[in-house]
């Protein structure tokens, strides 16, 4: 099946926001085995959108169209719909009134433009919205669907899994194929070397797609079968197994699993707590690491101890330390960890710092540089890392790099860095 999507908005077209949903839609019909064709961005003008349509429609059996759907004036994609198409709109009671409830049960004031996200062109398929306000529709003309969805990217990925799939899966019931994914995710090797090191694995019928996703590469492995969904998997696990073989300890986690999740289950499976002690991450490492609902099980604290004053106050590091060594070293890393460690009460402490940049760097100690250590209360392991980027990606580097460190002392695995 071949599919269009339009996605609406002056906020795309301007540059002011970036369009996620466009890559997420066409690798969700691509693991169904659809293709999609043709994908514009348009402004919010009826004027664009028709002409969008008028150049999609023809070379496709589904479009989909996001953007547009909410309270305000710009708001124009369900009227210029039913204006292109002909059709009248038409309030949908049981929608107003589901509306009307979400704003009750969550104190906010209504305003009576919120009405406009319960109309609809006549003749159409609602499809719900669990997580915001406006639904979405489906129209079928002449033998074709267009399907319109919001734009706000929570709700456009939910909507897509649990009612855009499914509704062209019973409208084009003989274009759907059994479909297997895996994605691997991996962290320490270039896109380059990834590439390298998984050459000539895929076999016929199963697809390899490389998508970095600083500071991680992601590897998305996907099988199709015309009639078994088992042989689909099966053929899929073959070529997983062995990638795994090749990529080694690179691999940290699968499909939706996220690295703090899998440095959390694990601390929760040994009933062990932590406590994080960041310099230049500036708390990064504790906001993911909390991110993980549940995670109060084992985050005892976390310390921005940014200045070496706090370094002193709140971790005990020796003044001694930091003048001979400096902030940046691997003493003070050590005794930061170490710090965190005894003074929480923890299992283990977590230490970072490091030259963000794009300042303060020397030529012993270049922007970039950056010492981890992990203390367990009878080693303290710490090693130094330079980076190359912006002081942004390094603080994302540096909070990935030390979760990983968490989670190969959790695992026992070597490290392949």
């Amino acid at each position: 099946m071949r599919i269009g999507i339009v996605t609406i908005g002056n906020e795309l077209t301007s540059g002011r926001v970036q369009d996620a949903n466009t890559a997420f839609l066409a690798r969700q019909f691509h693991l169904q085995g659809w293709r999609v064709l043709v994908s514009l961005s348009v402004g919010d003008e009826e004027e664009a959108i028709a002409a969008a349509l008028a150049f999609v429609l023809p070379r496709v059996e589904a479009a989909i169209v996001t953007g547009g759907l909410g309270p305000t004036a710009d708001d124009i994609t369900t009227a210029a719909l039913a204006r292109i198409l002909g059709l009248p709109l038409v309030l949908d009671e049981e929608v107003l009134r589901g509306i009307q409830g979400m704003f009750a049960r969550h104190g906010l004031n209504w305003t009576e433009n919120n009405a406009k996200q319960a109309l609809f062109p006549q003749g159409t398929e609602i499809i719900a919205n669990p997580t915001g306000t406006a639904p979405g529709f489906a129209l079928r003309r002449e033998g074709k669907v267009i399907i319109a969805i919001p734009g706000v990217p929570a709700e456009a990925r939910r909507m897509t899994r649990e009612g855009v799939v499914p509704l062209l899966r019973r409208a084009f019931p003989g274009h759907a194929r059994h479909a297997a994914t895996r994605t691997l995710k991996t962290f320490g090797l270039s896109e380059a070397a990834v590439d390298q090191a998984v050459a000539g694995l895929a076999p016929p019928g199963v697809e390899i797609g490389f998508y970095p996703c600083f500071p991680e590469n992601h590897i998305v492995l996907s099988a199709w079968d015309d009639h078994d969904e088992a042989a689909a998997w099966a053929r899929l696990r073959a070529v997983e197994a062995e990638f795994e073989r090749r990529l080694g300890g690179y691999v940290f986690a699968r499909d939706e699993e996220t690295l703090e999740g899998v440095v959390g289950a694990l601390l929760r499976e040994r009933g062990w707590t932590i406590a994080v002690a960041e310099s230049c991450t500036g708390g990064l490492i504790t906001d993911r690491l909390t991110d993980v609902p549940g995670s109060s099980a084992y985050v005892e604290r976390g310390l921005a101890t940014y200045s070496n004053r706090a370094k002193v106050e709140l971790l005990g590091v020796p003044e001694e330390t930091l003048r001979a060594h400096g902030a940046v070293s691997e003493e003070t890393a050590r005794r930061m960890a170490e710090g965190a460690r005894r003074r929480s009460g923890t299992d283990l402490g977590l230490a970072t710092t490091g030259i963000a940049g794009p300042d303060g760097g020397s030529a012993a100690k270049p922007v970039g540089t950056v010492y981890i250590a992990l203390a367990d209360g009878t080693t303290t392991r710490c090693r130094r890392y330079h980076y190359r980027w912006e002081r942004r990606r390094v603080k994302m580097i540096a909070s990935q790099a030390a979760l990983l460190m968490v989670k190969r002392h959790l695992t026992g695995e070597k490290d392949p860095l």
